[in-house]
């Protein structure tokens, strides 16, 4: 039977089980699921949170991880700066990034999501803005969010991955995880 495990993946913790490469141990996957047999399902940056899937299939891992299955993955966002709208618009109707074009991604403006705490909390500065973004890709390249926000002007402080596909990490701790 498919075993399919919705993850909570804290910042600072590598999105793979082994870290051999560097001289310092830093966190991963292991250090917080001890199940054989399963592996990622895509990727997630060191510096970002959220959802992670994880499953012993390798045809559901392929299937969750492909661009070409156009499966949506949803990030709330918190970006330095003060975006209105419009500013979203390259974002909406996709942008050209140094390794190409991006595709059109869902982007709208929130109000700030009730998350739990990030450690270590993003840095307050009185006299700078920040705002919260939803952004829903169609594809997954090498730190793509905080690219495209930075192409519009408006740089990433927080990145939180929300959902994939059906799949959400609501109501999952940091560093929880369950079946899904």
């Amino acid at each position: 039977m498919t075993r399919l495990i919705l993850f909570n993946k804290p910042m600072n913790v590598l999105a793979q089980f082994t870290d051999a490469k560097h001289p310092a141990p830093r966190a991963t996957l292991s250090d917080f699921i001890d199940l054989p047999g399963v592996y990622p399902a895509g990727r997630l940056d060191r510096d970002s949170e959220g959802l992670m899937l994880l499953t012993d299939d390798g045809r559901l891992q392929a299937r969750i991880a492909d661009p070409k299955h156009k499966l949506a993955k949803t990030y709330l966002v918190q970006v330095e700066g003060a975006p209105e709208d419009a500013d979203l618009a390259p974002l909406r109707a996709g942008l050209r990034l140094k390794d190409g074009p991006t595709r059109p991604a869902g982007a709208r403006l929130i109000a700030p999501p009730d998350l739990w705490p990030r450690d270590p909390p993003v840095r307050f500065r009185k006299s700078v803005p920040d705002r919260w973004i939803e952004i829903t890709l169609f594809e997954g390249r090498n730190r793509q969010v905080r690219r495209m926000t930075a192409a519009i002007g408006f740089p990433t402080l927080r990145l939180v991955r929300w959902q994939v596909g059906d799949w959400t990490v609501a109501g999952l701790a940091p560093g929880a995880w369950r079946d899904a």
